[in-house]
């Protein structure tokens, strides 16, 4: 829980000062239009990768094969794809190494540890 209040306060704190740093570095419009074009591509690159990784989860479910990666991958675009829509700078950095693969697959082994930690303890349960 303490991260979480870490996160909604710290995070949007410095989003504001390199928005600020920005605006005072590069202008006023360069800043509004690296946020539009960020968004923008963000959606776009979210939507094509997330395309891919439902197409390799469809495959999986279909070969009666358990989801594992392609679920944590489908999970991860989305979750990039939302934080590149956000406007910041530092949102953007970490939806973009959301969407890529190289990225993903060094982050995914934590998220099987925590979903192992979770389901160990009975916080998770899978029927």
């Amino acid at each position: 829980m303490k991260w979480i209040v870490l996160t909604f306060i710290a995070v949007p704190a410095a989003e504001l000062a390199l928005l600020i740093y920005s605006g005072k570095t590069l202008g006023l419009l360069p800043t509004i239009a690296i946020i539009f074009i960020t968004g923008i591509g963000g959606a776009y690159l979210a939507k094509r990768q997330g395309m891919k990784a439902w197409t390799e989860l469809k495959m999986r479910m279909t070969a009666m094969e358990t989801p594992g990666d392609a679920l944590i991958d489908s999970v991860c675009i989305l979750f990039g794809g939302l934080l590149l829509i956000m406007p910041g700078f530092i949102t953007d950095l970490v939806g973009l190494l959301l969407l890529f693969k190289g990225p993903r697959n060094s982050i995914r082994p934590f998220i099987q540890n925590w979903i192992y930690n979770k389901m160990k303890k009975g916080q998770i349960v899978i029927r």
